[in-house]
C-alpha cells in the first residue's frame, strides 16, 4: 500500500490598505467615508475619468507610503513609475487604474511575526501606490435587476502591500495581516477598519508535497474584510486544493470569492497574468523621484513600532510575551499601560496588565469604545489598584468600583469613601464574624467534621456576605482555618 502523500500550503499575501490623507491619490476632491457620505458627492472630472484631464501626484500619500516602506525594512527606489493597468471594471471609470508595476516604489521588505515557537520573517515583494476602485450596488426593482455606482472612493490613495509566498498556515496568515494592520495603525496611515472596506486582504493559495520546492497552481481569494473570513477562507482553499491533488484532479487557476454562510470558496472568473493588463507607463504623470533626504525626514518620524514595542515590554516590565502582545496590538492601549504603570507605586506590572486585558477590555467591548473615550484614565486605574495593594479594598469589591468609575468618571477613593466600601481587615471584628457563622450553622460544621471539606469554602462566602463583601479576604481565610481547625480538636 502505497504511502499517502503529504502536502503543505504555499501562501503569499495581497494587501490593500487605504491611506487616510485628506484628498484623493490625483485630485484634490476630498477623501470620505463612503459608507456614510452622499453617493457621488466627492467626484470631480479627474476622479470620474473625464477626458483631457490630468492627474498630480498627492504628496502626502507618497511620504504614507514611505512610513509603510521603512516600517517593513524595504529598500526605496529613488525613481518610480507610475503606470496604466488596463481593464474593464463597471467601478472603474476610466477604464483604466493608475499603480505601479515594473518600478516600484519600495521592494525587498521583511516583517517578521513573533510566535511561541520563535520568530518568522516573511519577506515582502513589493510596496506601491495605486488609486482605488468606486463602489457598486446590486439591487432589484420591479423584478429587474440595477446596479448603482458610487465615485466617492474611486481615486482614493491605495497602498499595495505583498508579500512572498512564505506563509504555510492559516494561523499564519492571520498573524501575518493582524501584525500588519497593527503597524498601519500605529503609523497612523490607516484605520484598519475592515468592516469598512479600507483594509482589504487577497491571499494567493497553493499546495505542493512536503518537500517540494515546485510552485504549482494557485488560486486567488479576493476582498477579505475579516480576519475570521481571512482564516476560515484559507483553510477551506487549502483543504480544497489537497483533495484535488489527491484524487488526480487540476487544480484551476481562478479568483475566487468567499461565501460567509456556507464557508466555501466560489470561482468568479479565471485569474488574470500581468500581460493581461497590458501595463504601459502612465503619459501623464513623470517619474517619482524620492531623494535621501526625504527618506531620512520620514525615517526619523517613525514611532516605536509593535514588535520593538511588544519586545521592550517583556525585558521592562517582565511581562509574557502573550500579556505584552495583547498590550502593544494598539498603540493607544500600549500607552495606557505605560502612562498607569508610571503611576504604580508598588503595584506589579502585571496586575495592570492583567486589569486592562481583562475588566477595562470587557468593558470597552460592551461599550463599542477605545481606551481614548473611557473615562477612567490612567492614573485613575493606578489608583484603584494601590487601594488594592494597600489592604483598604479587596478585589471584588474594586471590580465593582471599577464599573462606577468607568460609568461616572469619579475617583476610585471618592466612590469607595461615598459608599462605605472600605474593607474590614479589624482581625477582632472578623474573629467575631467567623464565630458567629459557625455557631448559626450546626447542621454544616457538623457536615464539615464529618469529612465534606468543601463546605469551607461555603462559610467563607457566609462571612464575606455578612460584610457585604468587604471583609479582607486574606484575614477571613485564615481565620476560618484557624477556627476550623480548633474544633477538629
Amino acid at each position: 500500500m502505497n504511502k499517502q502523500i503529504e502536502y503543505e500550503a504555499v501562501i503569499g499575501l495581497e494587501i490593500h490598505a487605504e491611506l487616510e490623507t485628506q484628498s484623493k491619490m490625483f485630485c484634490a476632491c476630498p477623501v470620505v467615508d463612503h459608507t456614510l457620505a452622499q453617493p457621488n458627492s466627492a467626484v470631480c472630472p479627474i476622479c470620474s475619468g473625464m477626458p483631457g484631464v490630468l492627474p498630480v501626484v498627492n504628496q502626502r500619500a507618497v511620504d504614507y507610503a514611505l512610513r509603510v516602506a521603512l516600517a517593513l525594512n524595504c529598500e526605496i527606489a529613488p525613481v518610480s513609475i507610475f503606470a496604466r493597468k488596463n481593464y474593464f471594471y463597471p467601478d472603474l471609470p476610466k477604464g483604466y487604474q493608475i499603480s505601479q508595476y515594473e518600478q516600484p516604489l519600495a521592494v525587498n521588505g521583511v516583517l517578521t511575526l513573533l510566535t511561541t515557537e520563535g520568530d518568522k520573517d516573511i519577506r515582502i515583494r513589493r510596496v506601491h501606490l495605486e488609486e482605488d476602485t468606486g463602489k457598486l450596488t446590486h439591487i432589484q426593482r420591479n423584478g429587474e435587476g440595477h446596479s448603482l455606482i458610487n465615485l466617492n472612493r474611486a481615486g482614493v490613495p491605495l497602498l499595495e502591500i505583498v508579500s512572498e509566498p512564505d506563509l504555510r498556515s492559516a494561523a499564519d496568515v492571520r498573524a501575518y495581516a493582524s501584525t500588519l494592520r497593527s503597524i498601519l495603525r500605529y503609523l497612523e496611515v490607516n484605520s484598519g477598519n475592515m468592516q469598512k472596506g479600507v483594509l482589504r486582504i487577497e491571499p494567493n493559495v497553493s499546495v505542493r508535497p512536503v518537500g517540494s520546492q515546485e510552485f504549482l497552481t494557485r488560486t486567488e481569494i479576493k476582498n477579505l474584510n475579516s480576519f475570521r473570513s481571512l482564516e476560515n477562507s484559507v483553510a477551506y482553499e487549502i483543504k480544497r486544493q489537497t483533495q484535488l491533488h489527491r484524487n488526480g484532479e487540476p487544480v484551476l487557476q481562478q479568483t475566487l470569492g468567499w461565501d460567509v454562510e456556507q464557508g466555501v470558496t466560489i470561482p468568479q472568473r479565471g485569474k488574470e497574468e500581468a500581460h493581461d493588463y497590458r501595463y504601459f507607463p502612465e503619459p501623464d504623470l513623470p517619474p517619482l523621484q524620492i531623494d535621501q533626504k526625504w527618506i531620512e525626514d520620514i525615517r526619523a518620524m517613525l514611532p516605536e513600532l509593535p514588535v520593538a514595542k511588544l519586545r521592550r515590554f517583556e525585558d521592562q516590565y517582565g511581562l509574557s510575551l502573550s500579556d505584552a502582545g495583547v498590550l502593544t496590538a494598539e498603540r493607544d492601549v500600549a500607552d495606557y499601560f505605560e502612562a498607569a504603570a508610571a503611576c504604580r507605586g508598588n503595584i506589579p506590572p502585571k496586575t495592570i496588565a492583567n486589569w486592562i486585558s481583562g475588566e477595562i477590555f470587557a468593558f470597552m467591548n460592551e461599550t463599542d469604545s477605545s481606551i481614548n473615550q473611557i473615562k477612567v484614565k490612567p492614573d485613575g486605574l493606578a489608583e484603584l489598584l494601590q487601594l488594592v495593594e494597600g489592604g483598604e479594598i479587596n478585589q471584588n469589591t474594586a471590580k465593582s468600583v471599577l464599573l462606577q468609575m468607568l460609568d461616572s468618571g469619579e475617583s476610585a477613593p471618592a466612590i469607595v469613601e461615598e459608599r462605605g466600601l472600605a474593607q474590614i481587615s479589624d482581625s477582632a471584628h472578623i474573629s467575631t464574624l467567623v464565630a458567629r457563622v459557625l455557631d448559626e450553622n450546626p447542621g454544616q460544621v457538623a457536615e464539615y467534621m464529618g469529612g465534606k471539606t468543601g463546605l469551607s469554602g461555603w462559610f467563607f462566602g457566609q462571612v464575606m456576605q455578612a460584610t457585604r463583601g468587604k471583609a479582607n479576604p486574606k484575614i477571613v481565610k485564615s481565620e476560618l482555618e484557624l477556627q476550623l481547625r480548633d474544633l477538629e480538636h
